[in-house]
């Protein structure tokens, strides 16, 4: 009876870790691996890059390109390694294109979005060039608004 109830433990928000993982490999190169899924035991090989940051590059690509494809990495037809194996190839491929940018630290560049936030509002509306009210079509088309 002395014993006090114990609240259970708050429960940590689960944060996702990721599928994968960097080991070092020879001569300063850094090899990515995904962990284990689906019917594999070993993990998969996605890749050796040059430097770690080219490698985190490497895990971002594929961390996109497998929120696309959801079972990229579960498939095991010979159809689904192939396109894994692509996948995999593209990735490489433009985290190589990018090489210097990101050795440098440079992010790439969001695309130009409008500056202006928020709704456009409709100014009032505009007359003719000589202060009338504008004309209504002459293709014999009816505003459809109007009826």
């Amino acid at each position: 009876m002395t014993e006090k109830k114990r609240r259970p433990p708050k429960k940590r928000s689960a944060v996702s870790k990721s599928p994968y993982f960097l080991q070092p490999g020879k001569q300063g190169a850094v090899t990515v691996y995904r962990r284990p899924a689906g019917n594999r035991i070993d993990a998969k090989l996605c890749g050796t890059m040059p430097s770690r940051a080219m490698a985190l590059a490497l895990v971002k690509q594929l961390e996109r390109a497998e929120s696309v494809v959801h079972d990229l990495f579960l498939e095991a037809t010979d159809d689904g390694i192939e396109a894994l194996e692509a996948v995999l190839e593209a990735c490489r491929q433009s985290v190589t294109r990018r090489a210097p940018a990101i050795e440098a630290g440079v992010t790439t560049p969001r695309p130009a979005a409008s500056k202006r936030r928020g709704r456009r509002r409709r100014g009032p509306r505009r007359s003719g060039p000589d202060g009338a009210p504008p004309a209504e079509p002459t293709d014999g088309s009816a505003d459809p608004s109007a009826a």
